[in-house]
């Protein structure tokens, strides 16, 4: 679930989706390196920050890289010590009550899990490149975060991410136009057959768009988890439209494309 920027695009790969929500390991096979860091042209600055299991790719007007770390730092401990009070919060595959008393990003978790119906940890990579993609918005007018595959990204360009599924015919054949004025948006995907979580459904890649990338990401999580087979990509796409926040969300299952909302795809990757 990686993505590649070259010019204005970006293209996703789907390797680190570590989601909670799962059950039924993937093979070792079906994990992809992240080449495309060693590929990036965006226009932008590119930068990488990592702490702890966190690592964020990130495009902006200048290197921000003291100040990206400043911001996932601060959110990683509020998370570790909300889940040293509440251990259940990491745990838990099913929708938490809400905690008024919470530090942000919980809240904003704790309500995308409630949206999709998911423990609150399905939405932790999207909520991170959101809150410190939106702290970075002081200091630049643009900018792409890439948590595990989850993009929060804001932009006066139009975008295309290109879609990569894994074994999927579909991979490299088909993007996703992005226009400037429906950004700040949550680009998400979640699979069943790539990356080393573990999953319910067996689609090759679920993305979902959302305003709150947060819901993006519990969203792309849950549709992901009730495809168990063809039959199930519609009954996906409509329960991802359904969710709150959710503007659009295609679905993807080896030659078969599904897609609903508001979502433009296009022929051709980069």
């Amino acid at each position: 679930m990686d993505p590649r920027f070259r010019g204005d695009d970006i293209s996703i790969n789907l390797k680190d989706i570590r989601k909670p929500q799962t059950a039924n390991r993937k093979p070792e096979t079906m994990d992809y390196p992240r080449f495309y860091r060693d590929w990036i042209s965006s226009g932008l600055v590119n930068f990488s920050v990592k702490e702890g299991e966190t690592d964020i790719f990130i495009s902006a007007e200048k290197d921000l890289k003291d100040e990206a770390g400043r911001f996932i730092r601060s959110l990683r401990k509020e998370i570790e010590d909300y889940i040293r009070k509440n251990p259940g919060f990491k745990t838990s595959l099913k929708p938490l009550p809400p905690d008024n008393k919470a530090p942000g990003i919980i809240k904003s978790m704790l309500n995308a899990g409630r949206f999709a119906g998911v423990g609150p940890m399905a939405s932790v990579a999207g909520a991170i490149s959101q809150f410190a993609g939106n702290g970075l918005l002081e200091f630049t007018r643009e900018v792409i975060l890439e948590n595990g595959g989850d993009i929060f990204l804001k932009r006066t360009k139009e975008t295309k991410i290109g879609i990569f599924a894994g074994e999927s015919p579909v991979t490299g054949k088909l993007s996703i136009r992005i226009k400037p004025e429906s950004t700040p948006l949550g680009v998400c995907t979640s699979s069943g057959t790539v990356g080393h979580s573990l999953s319910f459904g067996i689609a090759d890649s679920v993305t979902v768009l959302a305003k709150d990338a947060a819901v993006s990401d519990a969203a792309a999580t849950a549709a992901c988890n009730l495809v168990k087979s063809p039959a199930d990509m519609e009954k996906a796409l409509n329960f991802a439209k359904s969710i709150e926040g959710v503007t659009g969300c295609m679905v993807i299952y080896k030659e078969k494309i599904g897609s609903i909302g508001d979502i433009e795809l296009i022929r051709g990757n980069l």
